[in-house]
C-alpha cells in the first residue's frame, strides 16, 4: 500500500476472519498487515505466523525470544493493507476517519514545508527511516526502468540501500534476452550438472576398479589408488567445496565497493546484490549455468593440474557434487518450510539474519563450520 493512499479501516471481527493459509493478517498496534504471501518466507515457519494470525503481534517483534532488527520491521510495512477501527457505531467511525483524514492532511502539510527548506541530512539511518513503509516512488532508483545501469551512480549511499530489502523483482537490463540470462529456474541446476556428477562418478570409480591407477611421488616411489578411495576423495571435494563456498561469498559478493566506482558498483549488484535487495526474487535465488560454468571449469582446471588425472577428478566430481547441494539448500532456505527443531530449520533462521541483520557475518549456506575459525559467526537465537 502506499503510502500517500488513505488507508482502509477494519474492524477487530474483520482481522480475526483471516487467519488461514490461503489469507493471513495480523495486528501491529492499530495498524493491520496482510502476511499471507510471506507465509513461507518466514525463518520461524508459517506455522508460528499462522497461530498469531489476527491478533497484535507488537510483543513478539520485540521480543524475547527474538527481537526483530530494523530491516524486519521496514520489510513488514510492505504488508500494510489499513488501521483498525476500535469504534462502534456509524458515526463514531465517521469521526474516527475525519481526525485521521485531518491529521495525515496535516503531516502532509508539515512534509511539503519541510520539503521546501533545503536541509539535507547525509545519514539518515535511523529508526523511523529504516523503518517506515517502503515507498518505491521516492527510492534512490527509478523501479520503473532497469537498475543495472542505475546503481552505480548511487555511490556512498549505495551500501545502505541494497542492504534495505524489498519485496518485489527486479529488472536488471532492458534487453529482454539479457534479462532472461539472469534468471533461472532452481531445476535447472540438478538437470544440467547431476548427469555430469554420476557419469564422471562411474568413469572415476571404474578406472580405480582396473587397479592400475597410482600416485608416482618420486622415480622409484608409487602408491596404488585402490577403488575404495573413491569415496574420501568425493567427500573431498564436497568439503573443499564448502570452504571455496565460503569464500566467494564472504569475499566475492560481499566485498564492499569503493563509493566513487562506478563499475564495481554495478559489479557487485549483478554478482549479489540484486539478490540481498530483492531476497526472495525466486527467478535469481541459484546460479545461471552459463555463470556456474565459468566457476566449474576454473575449479577442473585447478584440480587436474594440481592433482594426479583420475585423482584430480574424484576430486573435483565430490566438489561439483557440493556445489548443486549448495544452490538446491540455498533455494529451500528462502523457499522452504523446515519442521521446527531441525538442521535445515536453524540454517533457514541463520541465513535470513545474515539478509535481515547481520549482513556483515553468516557467510556459510549449506553449513555454519567455516563461519566458527574465521570469526563470523551469528550468535544463536531461538525463533
Amino acid at each position: 500500500m502506499s503510502p500517500s493512499t488513505s488507508p482502509r479501516f477494519f474492524t477487530e471481527r474483520d482481522v480475526a476472519c483471516h487467519c488461514t493459509k490461503e489469507s493471513c493478517w495480523v495486528l501491529l498496534g492499530t495498524r493491520v498487515y496482510d502476511v499471507t504471501s510471506f507465509l513461507r518466507m518466514h525463518p520461524g515457519g508459517e506455522a508460528l505466523i499462522l497461530r498469531r494470525s489476527g491478533n497484535d503481534v507488537s510483543r513478539y517483534l520485540e521480543g524475547p525470544p527474538h527481537r526483530h532488527s530494523e530491516n524486519a520491521r521496514r520489510w513488514m510495512e510492505q504488508y500494510y493493507i489499513g488501521e483498525l477501527e476500535r469504534l462502534s457505531g456509524d458515526d463514531e467511525g465517521q469521526a474516527l476517519r475525519k481526525r485521521k483524514k485531518s491529521r495525515e492532511e496535516e503531516q502532509e502539510a508539515e512534509w511539503m514545508k519541510e520539503n521546501k527548506t533545503e536541509v539535507k541530512e547525509e545519514e539518515e539511518d535511523d529508526l523511523v527511516t529504516r523503518c517506515s513503509s517502503v515507498d518505491l516512488n521516492k527510492d534512490l532508483v527509478d523501479w520503473q526502468k532497469p537498475l543495472a545501469w542505475q546503481v552505480g551512480h548511487l555511490g556512498e549511499k549505495y551500501d545502505a540501500w541494497v542492504h534495505q530489502p524489498v519485496d518485489r523483482p527486479i529488472r536488471l537490463f532492458g534487453n529482454p534476452f539479457l534479462e532472461a540470462g539472469t534468471k533461472t529456474s532452481w531445476y535447472w541446476v540438478p538437470v544440467v550438472w547431476l548427469p555430469i556428477v554420476f557419469f564422471l562418478s562411474w568413469h572415476c570409480y571404474s578406472t580405480l576398479a582396473q587397479g592400475t591407477t597410482r600416485v608416482v611421488l618420486t622415480s622409484d616411489v608409487s602408491i596404488p589408488v585402490h577403488k575404495y578411495l573413491f569415496l574420501p576423495l568425493f567427500l573431498m571435494g564436497w568439503f573443499l567445496w564448502s570452504f571455496i563456498e565460503y569464500c566467494i561469498h564472504r569475499f566475492v559478493f560481499h566485498m564492499k565497493p569503493p563509493a566513487h566506482n562506478y563499475y564495481l558498483i554495478t559489479l557487485h549488484f549483478l554478482l549479489h546484490g540484486q539478490h540481498h535487495k530483492s531476497p526472495f526474487d525466486g527467478s535469481r535465488l541459484v546460479f545461471p549455468p552459463g555463470l556456474a560454468s565459468l566457476m566449474v571449469g576454473s575449479f577442473y582446471v585447478v584440480l587436474s593440474n594440481t592433482l594426479p588425472d583420475i585423482v584430480g577428478i574424484c576430486v573435483f566430481v565430490g566438489g561439483l557434487c557440493g556445489y548443486v547441494v549448495y544452490d538446491m539448500i540455498h533455494y529451500y532456505l528462502h523457499y522452504g518450510s523446515p519442521k521446527r527443531g531441525s538442521y535445515m530449520y536453524s540454517l533457514k533462521a541463520y541465513h535470513v539474519k545474515h539478509h535481515f541483520e547481520h549482513q556483515r557475518a553468516g557467510f556459510g549456506i549449506t553449513t555454519k563450520f567455516w563461519d566458527r575459525p574465521f570469526n563470523t559467526g551469528i550468535p544463536d537465537e531461538k525463533f
